[in-house]
This record gives structure tokens, sequence and C-alpha cells, in this order.
């Protein structure tokens, strides 16, 4: 199976958003399902959003497989110039486990790297991200604010996408500009 990775098309937005609401309520229940459709509303309707940076993966035929949205974000109203969250990453689940999450996320590191972005921060399972480059974010003085409820510790991910592009980064991380998250 052929795999493109491409940015967000206007004429795919609301197909992207029945998509990513299908696979977060059959992994998770339909209520998360409709929190992650939100959430995309939010931020594409946000000054943090990046058309460049919300990707999908199609096939030959052009029937999307994946997705992923990386966004600015900021740490206590610092660092929005140099840091963006990844979220959310879907994969349609009968194409899980080939790599297609893999392959958005290196792609859109790559793409984030040459608009000058340094890193990226991720909340998510960590067997998910670690082969990604993620490393639990509070050996970098970035832990979760008291909104945030964390199965644990090592839930909360930061990447460098370039040598010393964490440096100086510290601080509480706070998703109350979201209302989708609150």
């Amino acid at each position: 199976m052929e795999r493109i990775i491409k940015a967000m098309t206007e004429a795919r937005r609301a197909e992207a958003l029945d998509f990513i609401e299908r696979v977060f309520a059959d992994h998770y229940g339909a209520d998360e399902g409709r929190v992650v459709r939100g959430l995309v509303e939010e931020i594409r309707a946000g000054k943090y959003y990046l058309p460049e940076l919300e990707l999908i993966t199609v096939d030959e035929n052009d029937a999307l497989l994946g997705y992923a949205m990386l966004s600015r974000f900021h740490i206590e109203g610092r660092y929005d110039d140099r840091l963006l969250i990844l979220t959310p990453v879907a994969v349609r689940p009968d194409v899980q486990r080939r790599h297609i999450s893999k392959e958005l996320i290196e792609y859109g590191f790559d793409r984030a790297r040459a608009l000058g972005y340094t890193a990226v921060l991720v909340e998510g399972d960590p067997r998910n991200y670690r082969a990604r480059g993620f490393e639990t974010s509070a050996k970098h003085g970035i832990v979760a604010g008291p909104n945030i409820r964390l199965p644990h510790v090592d839930c909360l991910m930061v990447a460098a996408l370039v040598p010393g592009g964490l440096e100086g980064m510290h601080g509480k991380v706070d998703y109350g500009m979201y209302a989708a998250l609150s």
C-alpha cells in the first residue's frame, strides 16, 4: 500500500474531524471521540493553529489512513515561538501497527524544524512516543499543572527538535486555553 503524507486541505477538514472522532470513539468511547473532535475544532479556530502542521496520510486511492496535528503551545505564557504540542494523532484501526503514526510524526518534526520550532510536547503512553525521541518532560523541569491528571508522570513527554531545543524551558503545563479539555 502506497502512503502519502500531506498538509490538510480545506476540502478534507470535515472528513478529518469525522475520522478523528471515530478513531478515538472506537478506542476510548464516544465521549472521548467528541472531546478530541472539539479540541481540533478549537485549535483550528485559535491563534496557535499552524495549517502547515495539520497532517494527513492517505493511500494510493486518497483514502484517509492517519492524522496528526502539531500546534503552537506555551508554558506559563512563554516559549510559544519555540514549542509545539502534538495532539491528536489518529490512525485508522485496520491499518494500525504499520508505522503510519511514526511517519506522520517524523514528517511533522521535519516541517516544524524548517519553521524554526525547537521542541514538542505530548501527553500519552510513553511506549508510543519514546522511539520518536520523547522523554519524560519532568526531567527538563516541565511538569503537569494542578488541573492535569496523568496516570503517571512519564505520560507527559517532550522532544527536542534540534540540539539544545529544550534549553531554558521549564514550568507548569496547563491546557486551560482549551475548553474541550476543561
